[in-house]
């Protein structure tokens, strides 16, 4: 059950005439009041033929006129309206059921207060099946005003409350985190359009596509501008940006005026404090050479920062930055991957902003290594190589469910459930990045005696997970992927301790392929052992040639030894 509270109104008469009328979208049938305040003495449109919308509304002004005459200032705010609807998969509620639940969200909301005599007046009105309008307006009989702040949060909790009393689906509790929903008005305004999103939801996938390339919020804003988006900063006399606005191109005000949300208006992690943060607060690299000695590309060098993603999950603020940062790298990662995995990548990006926000505060110096990862993966002049690609796609993986698991532990369950929402999309962009890699590897699956002895090779380097690697459907594969990196000078059981020390497999549900990817990303370069190499040629010798394996450089030919001296 939903109860979405709307800005304050000034109109009481213009707000009846919506409720009691056909309807500008949705049909309105038989609208008619369920309860009120002090319902006996109130007029209903619907059900008397002698009632008019302007008898009811005075009655409802009553309060407001009263305070108004007083002390001479017009109350212009006093029109509160929260509509109330229930699940679609939710049984159809009685007037009388919906009356209960009215008097439960205006008590929770200090309209009405239980047993308050001098509280406002406000009524409920029913014109479909699923949902009632709740109508108030806000002052008291007593001429004070209600206090209404924090009441979003208090009616939240009680229709969760509801929820369970009445045996309706049961939505989770919200946190102040989530985005502003659309209003219905922007809903429209987007169909009538012809727009996929509303002004606002569009402007948030902007802006988190331009965070990667922005290491400052002038930086971000310009990006944003020259992108095409509408750009209004708020400036002190000193010049320092204050604030920000940002405008869909063509989302006009009926006057032709371009219309701007807030930054902070559009998701709560986008405001001016909460971009700076995060932009300005890398720390810069004394020797940036050295990075890139250690990792060739910037591929690489991200699945290197995600892999140590789990020694820093304990400590809860460090835990938030990098969850922070590693929505901008799936954002990244999806700006420069191929055109046929951008879909599910941006999917798991817009999946994963939810999962970003909590209301614990980041230390956003110690996902430094994962922002800079981003950074440089949308500035490189290149795509990835199918390995590298496929070995980060794992990584993202293994670190959503990463995340979705301290999301769990600290019973933040809107952020859970997007974790879980981007890991689906991340698998399917997985999935299809391997496909054709285990189609190679199948087909050149190791014999049975070869098998064999790579067994007992993962046997013995990772005995609590052997038997699940070894019943896994990509076993075959990870076999011929042993097979060819020891081939090239690789030793099995050093490359599966490596793979392994990576990441935990517990939780793998296809271990065989985890390793897969890991080892393709780790055994790229050969190492020199001349007996493995010498054993290859004559395997190849003997099938007449053989393919060379997808990963695999030309082979390195020993240098010949010199002879030598007998004792």
């Amino acid at each position: 059950m939903i109860a979405a509270i709307k800005p304050a109104g000034s109109n009481t008469r213009g707000l009846l005439a919506y409720l009691y009328g056909p309807g500008r979208h949705d049909e309105h049938l038989d609208p008619h009041l369920v309860t009120g305040y002090a319902m006996l003495a109130m007029p209903d449109p619907g059900r008397d033929e002698n009632s008019t919308l302007t008898q009811l509304a005075r009655h409802l002004d009553e309060p407001v006129r009263l305070r108004n005459d007083e002390f001479g200032k017009p109350v212009l705010d006093h029109v509160w309206h929260c509509p109330v609807r229930a699940a679609p998969e939710d049984r159809n509620l009685s007037d009388a059921e919906w009356a209960e639940v009215a008097q439960r969200i205006v008590s929770a909301a200090s309209i009405a207060p239980e047993g308050d005599d001098l509280a406002c007046r406000w009524i409920a009105v029913r014109h479909a099946d699923d949902h009632i309008h709740i109508l108030a307006t806000t002052v008291r009989e007593d001429g004070r005003r209600p206090k209404l702040h924090g009441s979003g949060i208090r009616v939240g909790d009680a229709c969760r409350q509801i929820e369970k009393d009445y045996g309706l689906r049961q939505l989770k509790k919200g946190d102040g985190t989530g985005a502003r929903r659309p209003t219905q008005a922007e809903m429209h305004k987007a169909a009538r359009l012809g727009w996929e999103q509303t002004s606002p939801e569009w402007l948030q996938g902007r802006i988190r596509e331009a965070i990667p390339h922005a290491s400052t919020v002038e930086e971000l804003l310009a990006y944003l501008d020259a992108s095409g988006v509408e750009i209004k900063g708020r400036r002190g006399p000193s010049g320092d940006l204050l604030g920000y606005a940002a405008g869909r191109p063509g989302d006009l005000a009926d006057n032709g005026e371009q219309i701007f949300h807030a930054g902070g208006r559009i998701a709560p992690d986008l405001s001016l404090p909460k971009l700076r943060a995060r932009l300005e607060g890398i720390v810069p690299e004394e020797y940036p050479s050295a990075r890139r000695d250690r990792a060739t590309t910037p591929w690489h060098q991200a699945t290197e920062a995600l892999d140590a993603l789990h020694t820093d999950m304990s400590d809860d603020a460090h835990a938030q930055a990098h969850i922070a940062a590693l929505g901008e790298l799936i954002e990244a990662t999806a700006q420069r991957a191929p055109v046929d995995l951008r879909h599910e990548l941006r999917a798991a990006g817009a999946a994963f902003a939810r999962a970003q926000r909590s209301q614990i505060r980041a230390e956003n110096r110690a996902a430094n290594d994962l922002r800079r990862a981003a950074r440089d993966i949308v500035f490189t002049a290149t795509g990835p190589d199918g390995s590298a690609l496929a070995a980060l796609v794992a990584a993202m993986l293994w670190a959503t469910r990463l995340a979705g698991r301290w999301h769990e532990a600290k019973g933040h369950a809107h952020q859970a459930d997007a974790a879980r929402a981007t890991v689906q999309h991340l698998q399917v962009a997985a999935d299809k990045l391997l496909a054709p890699v285990l189609t190679e590897l199948m087909a050149r699956r190791p014999d049975e005696a070869a098998r064999r002895t790579l067994a007992r090779d993962v046997r013995a380097a990772l005995p609590a997970d052997g038997d699940r690697i070894l019943s896994d459907t990509s076993w075959p594969a990870l076999a011929a992927l042993l097979s060819d990196a020891e081939a090239r000078g690789h030793q099995p059981h050093q490359l599966l301790t490596e793979a392994a020390a990576r990441r935990e497999l517990a939780t793998a549900r296809q271990p065989a392929r985890v390793l897969l990817t890991r080892i393709q990303h780790t055994a790229r370069n050969p190492t020199p052992n001349r007996r493995a190499e010498a054993a290859r040629l004559r395997s190849a010798a003997a099938r007449g040639g053989g393919q060379q394996p997808f990963f695999a450089q030309p082979p390195v030919t020993p240098a010949r030894l010199p002879n030598r001296p007998r004792r």
